[in-house]
């Protein structure tokens, strides 16, 4: 392990691959901690020490995925969630606009446009989000735990003033972006993907540090055990798939034979990856959000419905709320699955090159043994996905931790997903140069 690791240093390309992916990592991190404009630094810091336990509560999954930034309000606020909010709105897209899906198929050109119309929607939902950020935090609303100085994170409220915030956190999502892209070129993995790696995994101390302070050190040396357990079973997982065997028939072209060998298709346990979380969870913040803006003033009663959805749809260790959040998670799973992967599609490209599962007739019952491998392989799937994301929330409920519980949920999925790839195209680049792996 330590001569693969040797290896990778001394191969100039890759040393200089991983060490330029490094320093746009710092200075992503370096920008999470710079304040925007008229953000006052200390009220921010002393908010978030009276609300550390918890809570973000309708922000945990963008503050997640910012790296802590969003609740200090810095140029990084944001983070990359409006970037990956606009990749699955036009993924999704793909399947409403005829002219989104002729784009993908085109080729290298096609989806460059579509790349350029994700950079556009990410701008604009960087300024929506900016806008919205700057409006709870003005209004005293972005902690749960409000004191004082939590009613005073903004130093001055003119319009200019505003106008510079927005202005300065959805350039930060724009360089963010960037920085991404530059990885992507010039460094080592994708440089998105990295970047959200970074902005978890840089809440994992201080998170597992909250146990040990609460719960003791025998809590804290059993939660990483478990915790050890919860990776090793993801890394299984994330790799098992079902191997569909598909031969190519022989055709003679002049002199010369083509054709003739055997092959797969890989379907995944969890082809859906972690959307289905993301979106179950963007959907349950929706009726807690408008509860929110809906709240009486001092003295009045609540109406029923703000009280109902304040008392089962806000709080993770409700079993109502834990129990939605499950079955959202397993339908998304098969809606993204089947807009992601369509089997009609990929049968007739295998009839085109003429390819056929053994067994199965080409056209029209291969894409119907296909559609039924996928379902049945979905089902696991999409259960391992609703367990893993209900971690947390069990952790919420029993251990004490926040709802950023490091093992568990979105974190762990993104964690060992992004991961498992970075160490195989180091693998793959070092076997390209030394003809050995990281890994023997």
């Amino acid at each position: 392990m330590f001569n693969a690791i040797g290896r990778i240093f001394r191969t100039p390309d890759l040393r200089r691959k991983i060490g330029f992916t490094l320093g746009i990592v710092a200075l992503f991190r370096l920008g999470s901690f710079i304040p925007a404009p008229f953000v006052d630094f200390g009220n921010v810091q002393a908010c978030l020490a009276a609300n550390q336990n918890g809570a973000a509560g309708l922000y945990d999954l963008v503050n997640l995925f910012s790296g802590g930034a969003l609740l200090q309000l810095s140029i990084f606020a944001l983070g990359i969630m409006p970037y990956i909010t606009a990749s699955i709105i036009v993924q999704l897209l793909r399947v409403v606009i005829p002219h989104f899906e002729t784009l993908y198929k085109e080729g290298q050109a096609g989806q460059g446009r579509l790349t350029q119309y994700t950079r556009y929607l990410t701008i604009a939902l960087g300024v929506l989000q900016s806008t919205t950020l700057i409006t709870v935090a003005r209004s005293g609303a972005l902690f749960p735990q409000g004191a004082t100085e939590c009613t005073q994170l903004i130093t001055n409220d003119a319009w200019y003033a505003i106008l510079l915030m927005v202005i300065t956190m959805t350039a930060g999502t724009g360089l963010i972006m960037w920085m991404g892209e530059l990885i992507t070129e010039r460094g080592i993995g994708n440089g998105m993907s990295l970047l959200i790696f970074t902005s978890i995994a840089a809440t994992f101390p201080g998170s597992l540090w909250s146990i040990a302070q609460q719960r003791g050190f025998e809590i804290f040396a059993l939660v990483l055990a478990i915790g050890l357990l919860i990776v090793v079973a993801v890394v299984f997982v994330e790799q098992s798939q079902r191997r569909i065997p598909v031969q190519y028939a022989k055709r003679m072209v002049g002199r010369r034979t083509y054709g003739g060998n055997n092959t797969y298709i890989p379907i995944k346990v969890n082809m859906a990856g972690v959307v289905p979380v993301i979106f179950a969870s963007s959907l349950l913040y929706l009726p807690a959000l408008i509860a929110q803006f809906n709240q009486p003033a001092a003295g009045e009663t609540p109406q029923a419905w703000v009280t109902w959805i304040t008392n089962y749809l806000t709080q993770g260790d409700q079993p109502f709320y834990m129990l939605l959040y499950f079955l959202l998670i397993v339908g998304f799973t098969y809606f993204y699955v089947a807009i992601t992967f369509n089997p009609d599609e990929v049968s007739e490209n295998m009839k085109k090159y003429g390819g056929f599962i053994p067994g199965i007739r080409a056209g029209r019952p291969t894409a119907e043994y296909l559609d039924y491998v996928l379902t049945r392989i979905t089902l696991p799937g999409s259960l391992y996905l609703g367990v893993v994301a209900l971690i947390p929330l069990i952790a919420l409920a029993f251990v004490g931790a926040n709802a950023n519980f490091p093992f568990g949920g979105a974190s762990i999925l993104i964690i060992v997903g992004v991961g498992l790839e970075t160490v195989k195209q180091i693998d793959a680049q070092l076997q390209q140069r030394h003809y050995e792996g990281l890994l023997r």
